[in-house]
Parts: C-alpha cells; structure tokens; sequence
C-alpha cells in the first residue's frame, strides 16, 4: 500500500472517534484535519477553469542540471499554507515541454509544485523518460530554491505519449511516489502488475499513435485494482490532444492529483462516478475509493 494510505485510515479513524464524541456531547460534531489539504472546497466549475485559487510564479531550471534537459518550475507563491506536493511532468517522443505547457500553471494553481521538464533528448525512451523525471523530483526536493516549499513524501509523476510511458516506469521504480498521469501513454512494455502507485491514465479514442487497445487500455487492466486506478477516453480525441487545454484532462488529472497526493477525499466527487458526457467514450475506475 502507499504511504497516503495509513494516514488516511487514521483521518477517517479520527473523524469517527470525533463524530462519537459529538454523539456523546463531548465535543461540536466535526470532519477531522487532514495536514495535507490545500484550497477551498472544489465545484466542478472550479476545476474546469482556466486557474485554480493559487498564484503562481515561475522559474527556469538550467540545461546544465544533472540527470534530465532542464525545464520550467510552477508554484504557488502563497507560503500561508505550508508546504505542497510535487509533480514532475514530461513531454513526448521529439516534443518539447512547451508542447504540453499549459499543464503546469493550470495544477500549480491548485497548490502543487509543478516541473515541467526538457529531456536529455528529443528521442529518449520511456525508460529513459521515467529516470528524468524521477532525477526532476529529486532535483525538486533537494537542490531548487523553491525546495522549502515541498513536502518530499507527497510526490507524483505525469507524461504524454512516451513521457506518459515514463511516468510509468517511473512509479514502478519508486513505489512510494503518491500518483501517476500518463496520458496518451506509450509503452513497448504492456502489463503493469508490480505497479503500486494510484494511476490516471488518459487516453484519446481516436490515438492512432498510441493506439488505446494496445497502449492505455492493456496498462489500465495490468494493474492491479489494489493500487487504486482510472482511466479516461475522451471521444474521438487524437494522440495530440494533451497538446491543446482539454477539459476533461485538467478536471480528472487534477481531482486525482489532489485526492492521491493531498490525501483529500473532498475530490472522491469528481472521480467516483467520474464524468459522464458526449465527450467521454469510455470511463472505468476502482471505485469505491478506499
């Protein structure tokens, strides 16, 4: 099991015992704290707009840096709340992070620390993807000068197409990570069944790329149900449609961002049913959320 999930038993424990007491009179009856939430209450308006309730400022990270390409840092500026959880976030086979930017102001802004980075090169492997954003996160915790505002065991891992299939090597690698987003993942490698980290996978009906019957839909059903896992497809989108603001994405990836990683069961919402509209071919998920 994750390392989230023996302090989530334990803030549900709480809140019984806390809900006991109230019964008893001993105390106003109330939700017990959970350290890691971070923002208001989420609406699904909320989540489909364009910027959650953080600022956010940016900063370059250097080529020169070891084990990945460089790349772009996303955080709130806000220090009120504490420290945040970490995403490291990779882009795809001969693409830039530029290709999927619009990714790291969008979940920073909801109280995440965000790298986007560059690879080593523009053909890299997954493999070789996923050590680039695991040498990211370490970078992140370690060496940044925003380091102090990251709580390093709260930390996930996100890609499109071959960095989507990083992100799955990455959280195989290092199972205490908190979440995973592949999207539009590829992956020569096909079954998942050591893979222990909460994982989203998105994936485009229309991927001729990556096609889902032998790319997201085989890494969805190889993993097991234990580790908690989604998957979405979005109706007749192509390989390319990380490369553009898509809704679905934003909503999904960041409720599943917030409930993995801030431990925050107010976004069970959004993915226990999960979404149901045109846009959307195909929904699968572990739920009930444990």
């Amino acid at each position: 099991m994750q390392q989230l999930r023996k302090p989530r038993r334990f803030f549900l424990a709480m809140g019984a015992a806390a809900a006991l007491a109230a019964g008893l009179g001993a105390a106003p009856a109330q939700a017990a704290d959970n350290p890691y939430e971070r923002g208001p209450a989420p609406t699904t308006a909320a989540l489909d707009a364009s910027r959650g309730p953080y600022s956010v400022a940016t900063e370059n990270v250097s080529s020169l840096v070891t084990g990945f390409g460089g790349g772009t840092i996303y955080y709130p500026t806000s220090t009120a709340d504490g420290t945040f959880g970490a995403v490291a976030i990779s882009p795809g086979f001969t693409a830039r992070w530029s290709s999927i930017s619009w990714l790291g102001p969008r979940l920073a802004s909801h109280g995440f620390v965000v790298i986007g980075i560059e690879t080593n090169t523009l053909y890299d492997q997954p493999g070789s993807r996923g050590d680039q954003l695991l040498a990211a996160l370490d970078y992140l915790t370690r060496s940044s000068s925003v380091r102090s505002r990251i709580d390093a065991t709260r930390l996930a891992v996100a890609g499109h197409s071959m960095g989507g299939g990083g992100s799955l090597e990455a959280a195989r690698t290092r199972p205490s990570l908190q979440a995973a987003v592949p999207l539009a993942p590829w992956n020569a490698t096909k079954s998942w069944s050591t893979l222990r980290v909460p994982t989203l996978i998105v994936g485009g009906e229309s991927d001729t790329i990556a096609p889902v019957a032998s790319h997201s839909i085989p890494f969805y059903n190889s993993i097991p149900s234990a580790s908690e896992k989604a998957y979405l497809e979005l109706n007749n989108a192509s390989h390319f449609f990380p490369q553009t603001t898509n809704t679905f994405t934003a909503r999904l990836a960041t409720a599943w961002l917030k409930r993995f990683v801030d431990n925050d069961t107010r976004y069970d919402q959004f993915i226990c049913p999960g979404p149901a509209n045109t846009s959307i071919s195909d929904y699968r998920n572990t739920c009930p959320l444990v």
